[in-house]
């Protein structure tokens, strides 16, 4: 007995010092990057309301255990149900159309109990961009929101961005990949940097190409460890669809290893969907039902475990 006490002492301290004293390598992050698909009238009544998804969406972030992620297109109202629905989370961002509340964000939402948020801000992707406005030939106004956060348990501090690229301007996508950048080295002190967004482009585009170019930001689909992403990242609501491309993004500076990344699939269904139905070679007392599958957005969010390196 006094050997079995000591041995759960001896383990007990070695937990209690780790703790105390661990290494700023150690901090790992669940980071996402989520299109919410904006409230309208016409996703209602084709069955694919915000207030049939979001609890369903929020779930899955519940379930995924995403710590800081990047959200596109969500309204205020949208943000206000998420963050009901998550509790110990919280946001920051502004709306595009006004810098305060009006029109679609770039919203970043992160857990409070991680992370201490020592800055932030947003900037347009456009040649004004400290103001409200539309840049080049994009036909909306495009937003960017950044955080300066530091990790609680390491002390590690990084830098977010969170964007939504234009869904016609080609110019505009191109010189908002090089605008980023510049934010990036004006705004980031020199920490590790995490992009998240909605690129409207995939791999094989010309501003997906401007990111990565000079290595300052990698893929992490294309650096991670175990890569599982069995569909690319937009699905029109559909789930008997199949696209290689992927055009919603997770960047990261070299600071960070890429544990894993992967392309969330998850469907839900609705009472209404569902219609009764006999199963083959199974026991007579289940009962099963043939359902219409949905997805809580139009696009498949995208999920990276992230560790800092060693400095």
């Amino acid at each position: 007995m006094k050997i079995y006490s000591l041995c759960v002492a001896v383990v007990v301290a070695a937990a209690m010092f780790a703790g105390c004293h661990r290494t700023p390598a150690e901090a790992e992050l669940n980071v996402a990057s989520y299109n919410l698909r904006y409230v309208n009238e016409d996703d209602s009544l084709a069955g694919n309301g915000w207030s049939a998804r979001y609890p369903t969406l929020a779930k899955l972030v519940l379930f995924h255990d995403f710590d800081i992620f990047g959200t596109q297109e969500g309204y205020k109202r949208q943000l206000n149900d998420l963050v009901a629905q998550l509790p110990g989370y919280d946001y920051i961002g502004v709306g595009r159309n006004d810098g305060k509340d009006d029109g679609e964000h770039a919203a970043i939402f992160y857990r409070t109990d991680r992370f201490d948020v020592v800055d932030h801000g947003d900037f347009w992707l456009s040649e004004t961009p400290g103001e409200p406005s539309v840049g080049w030939d994009a036909v909306l106004p495009r937003i960017c929101t950044w955080g300066h956060f530091r990790e609680k348990s390491s002390g590690r501090e990084f830098m977010f961005f969170n964007l939504h690229m234009d869904h016609v301007g080609k110019q505009a996508r191109v010189e908002s990949a090089g605008l980023v950048q510049r934010k990036m080295k004006e705004l980031g002190k020199g920490l590790p940097v995490i992009l998240t967004g909605d690129f409207n482009v995939d791999q094989t585009h010309s501003s997906y190409r401007a990111l990565v170019a000079d290595s300052m930001l990698l893929d992490s689909y294309c650096v991670a460890e175990l890569c599982y992403a069995t569909n690319g990242t937009f699905n029109s609501f559909r789930t008997d669809g199949y696209t290689y491309s992927r055009i919603d993004h997770i960047f990261v500076s070299p600071d960070f290893e890429v544990e894993k990344y992967g392309v969330l699939t998850d469907t839900y269904r609705t009472a209404n969907d569902t219609v009764g139905m006999k199963a083959k070679d199974a026991p007579e007392e289940l009962e099963f039902q043939r359902y219409t599958p949905r997805t809580p957005s139009d696009h498949f969010p995208i999920k990276a475990v992230l560790k800092l390196s060693a400095k």
